[in-house]
């Protein structure tokens, strides 16, 4: 059997070998460790497809390295108490390419998370591709006061947004292993290797857009939905 791992032993998918034809194996188009992580640096994608993301922020918001659950990650701007256009802000980014836009097919893609109780809020995003208010969209999140996760997809034709939301939250201060898999007609968030949530989407649901890649809030902008804790082993898989 044949398993690939990401850093830190968390597996992804396994083939067997067993004689039997199976399906491809999901490919990985986009990875990071964070184990190089700087303040103010790049962050190379370890996958070797050159997804490389670059820091943005605002008011003094950084993205700093700290200790993940095996060698480093990183560290958003913590929960802000002022005003929210004076707060800093801070993201992860990587230009639209055609491997990270799954169309119709299977996607997952998925984080290692560590929140706080305290540092929870009206939405937190992890991992975020597009946009739920025009074109297409495939999101990881963790939701409200409670700090539970969410995957959420959605596109322009087949309308609504479609939300696979966790039954437990994750906001302890630990590490937490959290994935979305879109198959077919199913959305489904894992919560360290355990399904947590499902739901129907529209079998035609399509994401292609032509927006950046971004981890750790939806953009650079004021109420970017800024994540407020720590990420590691973040990645995307097509099929």
């Amino acid at each position: 059997m044949l398993t690939a791992t990401l850093a830190g032993g968390a597996a992804l998918f396994d083939v067997s070998a067993a004689g039997a034809v199976d399906a491809p194996a999901p490919v990985v188009v986009a990875r990071y460790s964070f184990d190089a992580v700087k303040a103010g640096d790049p962050v190379a994608d370890d996958s070797g497809h050159g997804h490389t993301l670059v820091p943005f922020g605002g008011h003094g918001g950084r993205v700093k390295s700290s200790p993940g659950p095996a060698g480093l990650a990183a560290a958003f701007p913590a929960k802000c108490k002022g005003k929210a256009k004076k707060c800093p802000h801070a993201v992860l980014q990587a230009p639209d390419a055609p491997e990270l836009n799954p169309g119709t097919g299977p996607i997952r893609y998925g984080a290692s998370v560590r929140l706080a109780k305290g540092q929870t809020g009206s939405g937190e995003n992890v991992l975020q591709k597009g946009y739920s208010a025009s074109g297409s969209q495939y999101k990881l999140q963790v939701d409200g006061e409670a700090g539970r996760p969410s995957c959420v997809m959605s596109d322009n034709v087949a309308r609504g947004i479609h939300v696979a939301r966790s039954d437990v939250s994750i906001a302890d201060g630990g590490w937490h292993r959290l994935e979305c898999r879109r198959a077919g007609a199913t959305l489904t968030l894992l919560v360290d290797d355990a399904v947590h949530a499902t739901t129907p989407i529209p079998a035609t649901l399509s994401v292609t857009n032509t927006v950046p890649l971004s981890v750790g809030g939806k953009g650079d902008g004021l109420n970017n939905d800024q994540f407020h804790g720590a990420l590691d082993d973040v990645w995307i898989a097509l099929g």
